[in-house]
């Protein structure tokens, strides 16, 4: 089993992704916007891809609500930003953690639905003022008791309905002044105030699954982005952050990482990731994604070691979902937070 997370480039695995994924068996496959149409489509495309690889691999999606959304309505339900829950917990925090806690608990049935049982979120990131609004809305809170606290029942409401949260952009992309798809972001913090971004991903250290940030920080490694960067991956990540779980890259294909394909999982591996994900968000091209996946796929190690065992138990999520009744819970839910229209 490679250590890597794969895409596929539409509604439909093709043959060459097929034969891609039966012959490198990543670990994890993420469903990107291109590849979510409806309910059954979906359904089909997931029983493709497990039998591609011959068991039933990890499909993981980027379902946070408001405008990162791959499972869009109507074909499936809305739901709100991290700013709704934010806003919700200023007037009553323990409406706020509620609130969170449900919409991610209705996240989790709609995807289990699908069998998808890992979601790219919560967001613990912490915006400040001035900063690129590539994050913005989707935070939780501009203070780390919030943002982590929010980000907790969002992730307890996932692991209720069997779905692995990943926390991200760790160790905090709220500070970026330029949007990592186009460029390298350089955050001219210093350690102290750095130590506030640090604190909420901290607080939720115990997370299965985070996301690396394509960021330089320079007071640390300076024009070096985190996911290839060994002292921000040991130092701070694993060591002042205390996170033990399993570290994937963001996509391998955004443009602040120089260099090819090849060298950004080489260097993103030898920093310490454990997994590499690629999926390919620029690209249009069916034969352009295969070609971009295919050279990941080679790059990346056989999992093993402890970066296995953290995948494991990412994995055993899947299997420990809680009773639920979806009706009683969207109305509750609705009550905390009005659907978009319901107070026109």
């Amino acid at each position: 089993m490679k250590a890597c997370i794969l895409s596929v480039s539409g509604p439909e695995l093709t043959p060459g992704e097929a034969a891609l994924f039966a012959a490198e068996n990543p670990w994890g496959v993420i469903l990107m916007g291109r590849s979510c149409v409806s309910r059954m489509q979906v359904r089909r495309l997931v029983a493709d891809i497990w039998n591609s690889t011959g068991r039933e691999t990890l499909i993981f999606i980027d379902q946070e609500g408001g405008r990162v959304a791959r499972l869009k309505a109507p074909e499936w339900p809305f739901f709100p930003r991290g700013a709704d829950y934010a806003a919700l917990y200023q007037q009553d925090q323990a409406l706020g953690r509620e609130a969170t806690w449900l919409g991610h608990r209705l996240i989790a049935s709609e995807l289990a639905a699908l069998s998808i049982h890992a979601d790219c979120s919560p967001v613990v990131d912490l915006p400040v003022p001035g900063a690129h609004d590539v994050i913005g809305d989707r935070a939780f809170g501009t203070e780390p008791e919030q943002a982590a606290d929010l980000a907790r029942a969002a992730l307890d409401g996932l692991t209720a309905g069997g779905v692995a949260g990943v926390i991200k952009h760790i160790p905090g992309h709220g500070r970026s002044v330029a949007d990592s798809h186009l460029e390298l972001p350089r955050v001219a913090a210093g350690q102290n105030e750095l130590a506030k971004d640090f604190d909420a991903f901290a607080r939720v250290a115990d997370a299965p699954m985070a996301m690396t940030a394509h960021i330089a920080y320079e007071a640390y490694d300076p024009g070096k982005a985190a996911t290839v960067s060994k002292i921000m991956i040991q130092d701070i990540i694993r060591g002042r952050i205390g996170f033990d779980g399993l570290l994937m890259t963001d996509d391998l294909g955004m443009k602040a990482l120089g260099g090819t394909l090849t060298e950004r999982a080489d260097a993103s591996i030898a920093a310490g990731c454990d997994v590499l994900l690629h999926c390919s968000g620029f690209l249009k091209e069916a034969d352009a994604i295969l070609a971009e996946m295919t050279e990941v796929a080679k790059a990346a190690p056989h999992l093993s070691g402890k970066a296995a065992i953290r995948a494991a138990a990412a994995d055993a999520i899947a299997s420990k979902a809680q009773p639920f009744e979806p009706a009683p819970a969207w109305k509750r839910f609705h009550e905390l937070i009005p659907p978009p229209g319901a107070m026109a």
